[in-house]
């Protein structure tokens, strides 16, 4: 489970302003660091199938905000991407 300083550094990384908690940015920044968490619990534990479930859940939650993005402001899209380390 991501904790909240965590959290913080994840939100204040793509954050628009500094009481943004809500914009795609920051949701994909959140859900990068909570699947990064999940993966390391799921290697150690091969049989966890309800955590490989809920990080498949993540990743496409995380997948369809990005498509979001990319189909409405494709310049934040792209810093985003870069930001992240994200593979696209």
């Amino acid at each position: 489970m991501i904790t909240k300083d965590n959290k913080a550094k994840a939100i204040a990384k793509l954050a628009r302003s500094d009481k943004d908690v809500g914009s795609p940015e920051v949701q994909v920044s959140v859900l990068t660091d909570r699947i990064k968490e999940v993966t390391e619990h799921v290697k150690q534990n091969k049989h966890d199938f309800m955590a490989k479930r809920g990080l498949i859940q993540m990743v496409g939650q995380r997948k369809k905000l990005l498509k979001y993005l990319e189909r409405t402001d494709f310049e934040a899209y792209k810093s985003t991407v870069s930001k992240l380390g994200l593979r696209k």
